[in-house]
């Protein structure tokens, strides 16, 4: 028997959760140390894990596939491949650097320590279950300890911004639980047989459902994710969810939970439907270069620090959503790599803010100035992740931006042209923040205020060194998402007949014409 490495990925945070609320109320440092043990044991799995990851495969690795309701044709089956790989990866990563970085959590510690865990749980859950049921009880369960997190730990309209977040996912997710029952009774009516397994369903869908059905269910999952992204104008609800939020909250939400909104569009969306896909695919690219352009406006427009990065998610994402949506293997790339490096350079971003929130209590920028002088080890980070999250060469924000934007000019090159204006923004308003706060002579509070401790530094250096690790050599994570994606485009082509284009090579070197095929399948 082996050894079940995914389930353990999902229940160890579990269990450390439920240690936590064991503990008496009085011994804060108690649960902290079972929260680290817990997130770092977690994180030990995942690396176990990447390390035995195959590389070069697109199917499902470490596979579990268990009766959960024969009835109701409900699995417990969970799987990994190189398009949920890394955010599995982030996840083990970000939530331990979020418990160091609530040290000075003291209210209520126990409960905190519990949700986070309960939410790294959960996020375990959607990035690896393939039932759609499963995916969905996992989708709809993170939504609980982040609401939780925003309104009992977050700051001045804490309660708007944590029902505000609540009411819009729950919206988008009725969507979604409507699509997936449909699907799978449509398929039980055809086939006799009732499935919410995505490997099953994905050889159906495609030829199994007329075309006007298949439309509106695209349009139910694409709304619900749409939301959970968010694409303009579902965004209303992240501005004031990241802003009211505690630091912890705002670092897993901008680095995970945004991204289940574009994992959703990849592993449900495109195998699913891939014929509405291709055809409805310039609606969400309209939308993407809308949000790239707008976010990137927008948040050159915020007084607030941490509401200006709220924004560039937006902005961020929607270049993710570009990449997916130009429906190449450069774009997808690119799509699969922006996720995970936005929810580095972001977390960074997110991780800073806090820690001045902390000395100064204040997010506004006109209240900071000349930082750098006065703390130049803060004032250097920012500085450095500012520029990663711009997309300068060398990070890894420059190789996903990259990648989606070649993506998109092979397919749809007007919406590429248009959508790589928002670089420039982006380096307006992240540079403009910096100018601000960061340069100048420091006054007041500022010119005593405390550099980052060591404490801190464990927290923001190794995501910033993985964005430059990343930056200069991408290749560990192309190799490992590559075979996948290639996977994902050929479904699409296979059943559309829908040919994605590649940038033209020399004839000596193309790739025989059943070699790629193979690979994919």
């Amino acid at each position: 028997m082996t050894f079940p490495v995914l389930a353990t990925l999902i229940l160890l945070p579990l269990v450390g959760a439920i240690a936590t609320t064991m503990v008496s109320g009085k011994r804060v440092e108690s649960v902290r140390i079972i929260g680290q043990i817990t997130a770092l044991a977690t994180l030990g799995v995942t690396l176990w894990m990447l390390a035995d990851f195959r590389t070069g495969r697109a199917g499902y690795q470490f596979l579990s596939d268990h009766s959960w309701s024969s009835d109701l044709g409900i699995r417990w089956i969970v799987g990994i491949d190189g398009i949920s790989l890394f955010m599995v990866v982030l996840n083990a990563i970000l939530t331990p650097i979020a418990l160091l970085a609530s040290q000075r959590v003291e209210e209520r510690a126990k409960a905190f320590t519990a949700w986070i865990l309960v939410l790294e749980a959960a996020l375990m859950g959607a990035f690896l279950s393939l039932d759609l049921v499963l995916f969905f009880v996992f989708f709809e369960l993170s939504l609980v300890p982040m609401y939780f997190l925003i309104a009992g730990w977050g700051h001045g309209r804490r309660q708007y911004a944590a029902m505000k977040f609540f009411i819009y996912t729950m919206a988008g997710s009725a969507f979604l639980l409507v699509g997936i029952l449909t699907v799978a009774y449509l398929h039980q009516d055809a086939t006799g047989l009732l499935t919410f397994d995505i490997r099953v369903l994905q050889r159906w869908a495609p030829a199994g459902l007329a075309p006007a059905t298949a439309a509106w269910l695209f349009a139910a999952f694409t709304i619900a994710f749409a939301v959970k992204v968010p694409l303009f104008p579902l965004h209303t609800w992240l501005p004031d969810a990241h802003t009211e939020a505690p630091t912890a909250g705002s670092v897993i939400l901008a680095g995970l939970m945004l991204k289940l909104g574009t994992y959703g569009f990849l592993r449900f969306v495109l195998p699913l439907f891939p014929d509405p896909t291709v055809r409805y695919a310039w609606v969400l690219l309209t939308l993407a270069v809308v949000g790239i352009i707008y976010g990137a406006i927008v948040a050159a427009m915020q007084p607030d620090l941490k509401r200006l990065i709220a924004y560039s998610s937006i902005a961020h994402l929607g270049f993710v959503v570009l990449g997916i949506f130009a429906l190449t293997q450069q774009g997808l790339d690119g799509a699969i790599f922006t996720m995970l490096s936005h929810g580095l350079t972001t977390g960074v971003l997110f991780l800073i803010v806090g820690f001045l929130y902390e000395r100064r209590h204040t997010r506004l920028i006109a209240d900071f100035g000349g930082l750098w002088k006065a703390a130049p080890v803060m004032g250097g980070l920012f500085v450095m992740t500012a520029f990663a999250s711009v997309g300068l060469p060398g990070f890894s924000g420059f190789v996903g931006e990259f990648l989606a934007l070649l993506g998109a000019f092979l397919t749809h090159r007007w919406f590429a042209v248009v959508a790589a204006s928002g670089v420039i923004l982006a380096a307006v308003y992240l540079l403009w923040a910096v100018q601000r706060a960061f340069t100048g002579v420091p006054e007041g509070e500022n010119a005593t205020i405390r550099d980052l401790s060591i404490r801190e530094l464990t927290c923001v250096v190794p995501l910033l060194g993985l964005s430059l690790f990343l930056g200069f050599y991408p290749r560990p994570v192309l190799d490992r998402i590559g075979p996948s994606v290639k996977a994902v485009v050929a479904h699409v082509e296979r059943s559309t007949g829908y040919e994605a284009p590649t940038p033209s090579a020399p004839e000596s070197e193309e790739t025989p014409a059943g070699a790629e095929s193979e690979e994919a399948e």
